[in-house]
């Protein structure tokens, strides 16, 4: 009996000296063995045995990379402003002897380093710097704590500042500072946005003006084009109204006398204007005078020195088709002008000065010797007229009509400048007398009567 508990007794030994003896190691953690108090070896991940109750394992080291976050601490500025700054470190393990026995514990050496450092940076700078600046802060935590933790076989991978919290005094201004700022880029943004749109307004108003320009420009092209057309059709009516005027003026054939009365007719007419201030009796009035005097003194049995025209000798206007002259118009309207304005020169020529055709016609007619009677005229007694200017010398009372050829240098002066003659402006010849022989204007005490002076 006392031999089977002794046996037991053994068993339980050799079972727990064998479960202390064998050591487990997880994946990413080191272990390291001490002998009887000393440093012996290290144990990387998996199974191992060590010698019980003489080896032990003192260290179970993470090998993978930590994160050690700080509290919040107050940090005083260059320019005497209180932050609290809250920052974090990512490091990680590469010596684990190093970091087992350089430092009572690696994480509040850490710690330690980290503020102190964080405090002399941040107390370089001024609030602003240190707001803005966080790169640059992290650069230089990360370079001093690396040089310290070297020795301690930890590697600092980064320093992160978290929050870095000025006082509230300080927040509140910084808020009114940040919302100053923003309203300041929103009104910015605001009147950029009303620029570009008052740029594309302009730019619409301006193709608009351009655009209302050129249709203004085509509408008054067309306008002056519809009035050209126009003009020149009434241009063309007023031509063949002149023209068709004109031809029936010839073909009435009105004597001086007629042209004289109208010319009366007319003169109170030029004298009504209202820029007429001073009235001046025109040159051509005495001869209108004269001739209109030999119409009265001929009286009512004088004959006419024309007769009506049939009015079917006149041309009636022709109807112009609008359409199909204007194409025409266009390319005789020079040529037709110039033929009209020639035909207008010559007959004015003609009617100022009808004398040079009559002179060049009276050179050719047989002249009678002084007391010779003229043997084409009526009177073939050869006495003188009574009505035929005076040889004695005497003063001439005015050109008397008679029905005998009077020479062209003793035939009174009309209106127009010619001689009183019959027909248009027309000489009389010997034939002419004969057929269109006047009758004797009457007489006062066997005087003839002047109508003009109103006395014989």
């Amino acid at each position: 009996m006392p031999e089977l508990i002794i046996a037991l007794i053994i068993v339980v030994l050799v079972v727990v000296a064998l479960a202390s003896s064998v050591k487990i190691i997880h994946q990413q953690k080191i272990g390291l063995v001490e002998r009887l108090g000393k440093f012996h070896r290290r144990l990387n991940p998996g199974p191992h045995l060590v010698v019980p109750v003489i080896d032990r394992v003192q260290y179970n080291l993470d090998m993978r990379e930590q994160v050690q976050p700080f509290p919040p601490q107050g940090v005083i500025t260059e320019d005497n402003l209180m932050v609290n700054i809250d920052s974090v470190i990512y490091f990680q393990i590469v010596d684990p002897e190093r970091a087992a026995y350089e430092a009572q514990s690696y994480r509040t050496a850490i710690e330690q380093l980290t503020m102190t450092t964080l405090r002399n940076i941040i107390g370089g700078m001024d609030m602003e710097a240190a707001l803005t600046s966080r790169e640059e802060i992290n650069q230089k935590l990360r370079s001093v704590l690396d040089e310290a933790t070297g020795k301690w076989g930890i590697k600092v991978n980064r320093v992160e500042l978290r929050a870095i919290e000025p006082p509230p005094t300080i927040r509140d201004a910084m808020e009114k500072g940040a919302r100053a700022e923003r309203d300041k880029r929103a009104a910015i943004l605001l009147a950029e946005g009303q620029r570009q749109s008052q740029i594309l307004a302009a730019g619409g108003d301006r193709e608009s003006a351009i655009l209302r320009a050129q249709g203004d420009r085509e509408a008054q092209v067309l306008r002056a084009q519809a009035d050209r057309q126009a003009q020149m059709l009434r241009s063309e009516g007023e031509a063949q109204a002149i023209t068709t005027v004109f031809n029936a003026i010839h073909a009435g054939q009105p004597d001086q006398g007629l042209l004289a009365y109208q010319y009366m007719q007319m003169l109170p007419t030029l004298a009504r204007g209202d820029a007429n201030k001073v009235w001046i009796v025109p040159s051509e009035l005495n001869d209108a005078l004269r001739g209109l005097g030999q119409m009265v003194g001929d009286g009512e049995n004088r004959k006419p020195t024309y007769q009506a025209s049939d009015p079917s000798q006149f041309d009636a206007p022709k109807k112009v088709d609008v359409m199909a002259e204007i194409a025409q118009q266009k390319e005789d309207e020079k040529a037709q002008s110039d033929a009209t304005v020639q035909q207008a020169i010559e007959e004015a020529a003609k009617l100022e000065n009808p004398g040079l055709s009559g002179r060049s016609k009276q050179s050719s007619l047989p002249t009678s010797k002084p007391g010779q009677a003229n043997p084409t005229s009526p009177n073939p007694t050869g006495q003188a007229d009574p009505t035929s200017p005076s040889p004695t010398g005497q003063a001439d009372r005015g050109p008397q009509r008679s029905g005998g050829h009077v020479p062209a240098d003793q035939q009174a002066q009309g209106p127009m400048g010619g001689v009183y003659q019959t027909g248009w402006g027309r000489p009389t010849s010997p034939e002419e007398q004969a057929t269109t022989q006047r009758p004797q204007p009457p007489r006062v005490d066997g005087q003839p009567f002047n109508p003009r002076r109103g006395e014989s």
